[in-house]
């Protein structure tokens, strides 16, 4: 039994060295070749999955004396096989990304073409900026203009006043009159 066994270990080994080479170079093949390659890589997945199952089988037919040895192998299996799984994940993922560039345009010059569209980016911000400090003068001078112009309307009455005789000689005759009338209004 242990022979069947070691034998399992020895496929074990060389398709999980076949596996690790094929993750590695997932990232940076063409994309049709990629396909071919994670589609490859998760058949060789199961199989390797499998001959952890048969493994096991295996390791619950050696008498209890002599088991301990071999479960702590198929734990280390185990932990192997975890890790060839998270790693194909993670080549997945870089493919995932360089698919998703090549469909949004990205052709390699993309620190080019995001430095370009930066610079475009700045430069209207402070066209923007300058178009806003201009607004503000202007509207910085018309409250000034509004605030001296409130002053001179605040002297207006005492102005009519003291114009009354050439602004209203025919309306009001009398000069009291006037300056009751003026006066009210304030």
């Amino acid at each position: 039994m242990s022979s069947d066994f070691e034998g399992f270990e020895q496929d074990f080994a060389v398709l999980t060295a076949e596996i690790t080479s094929k993750i590695a170079r997932v990232p940076r093949l063409p994309p049709d070749e990629k396909k071919q390659m994670v589609a490859n890589v998760e058949k060789q997945l199961e199989e390797a999955k499998e001959l952890l199952e048969q493994m096991d089988l295996e390791v619950r037919e050696i008498p209890p004396q002599s088991r301990g040895m071999y479960s702590n192998r198929m734990r280390s299996y185990k932990q192997e096989m975890g890790k060839l799984e998270t790693d194909f994940k993670r080549s997945r993922i870089a493919y995932s990304d360089e698919v998703r560039n090549e469909l949004l345009g990205d052709d390699g010059n993309s620190s080019e073409s995001q430095l370009i569209k930066l610079r475009e980016e700045r430069a209207h911000l402070l066209d923007n900026t300058e178009r806003l400090e201009r607004s503000s003068r202007r509207l910085e001078a018309g409250y000034q203009i509004a605030v001296e112009t409130g002053l001179e309307m605040d002297s207006c009455p005492k102005v009519a006043y003291l114009r009354s005789d050439s602004l209203f000689p025919s309306f009001l005759p009398c000069g009291k009159a006037k300056q009751d009338i003026l006066w009210k209004e304030k």
